[in-house]
């Protein structure tokens, strides 16, 4: 019995471990910064937006030849208002999206099979009007070269169908009148989160951001 205990011990005495050696990592990477691209011509304006726990990055819905309404519909939102002018994408596990509208409603087996690496992804976009700059919106602005990139990196995070269309999940758990969910490529893990996507989608255009990082703290400290 005592050798019972001395194992259950040991394993929680591992677990432990191995959660503290993740949030020190995290910490340092998060801290290591990924150098800009020297930018002399600001011609796209986007921007990183935070709900505190999760980052979207956010492009105009429309730039010359660039719209994002043919590959995102504004039919599939409640509001169905096409005077809109940025469309936010925050990729991420596909049941904690569907399964858990607010933080009361996280299960247990949501949180593990979302760590897990196994569950499929989902896109969450959402539509705006006007965006305003505060401790969670940060704006900036990219080249031309830079935004075509930041946009290929966009859609290569979306499944497609046989015509190379983004693929609309039909789902009564949306949050707000101008969002939709879609399919996603990739799989969410503690290694790669959704501000992980998004920090990995500032280095495709050259932007400031963390060597790793699974928090949005990392990301925004960067941008402090």
């Amino acid at each position: 019995m005592r050798g019972f205990f001395r194992f259950i011990y040991k394993c929680i005495l591992f677990f432990v471990v191995i959660v503290v050696i993740y949030f020190v990592v995290a910490i340092i990477f998060s801290i290591i910064p990924v150098a800009k691209e020297p930018n002399a011509e600001k011609a796209v304006g986007i921007y990183i937006l935070s709900n505190g726990v999760h980052t979207d990055i956010v492009v105009p819905v429309k730039y010359k030849n660039t719209d994002w309404q043919s590959f995102i519909p504004v039919k599939n939102t409640l509001s169905k208002d096409a005077n809109v002018h940025y469309i936010a994408f925050g990729w991420g596990d596909k049941g904690f999206y569907l399964e858990t509208p607010t933080w009361a409603d996280l299960k247990f087996t949501t949180a593990v099979a979302a760590m897990s690496g196994f569950n499929n992804t989902a896109m969450h976009t959402t539509y705006y009007k006007s965006l305003h700059e505060n401790d969670r919106c940060k704006k900036m602005y990219l080249n031309e070269r830079q935004y075509q990139r930041l946009c290929a990196f966009i859609k290569k995070s979306f499944q497609l169908d046989a015509l190379g269309e983004s693929i609309y999940i039909p789902t009564n758990m949306m949050y707000g009148r101008y969002d939709a969910f879609y399919e996603a490529a990739g799989h969410y893990s503690i290694l790669y989160t959704c501000n992980t996507w998004t920090n990995d989608a500032l280095k495709s255009c050259g932007q400031r951001a963390c060597r790793w990082t699974p928090f949005e703290q990392g990301i925004f400290f960067q941008y402090r």
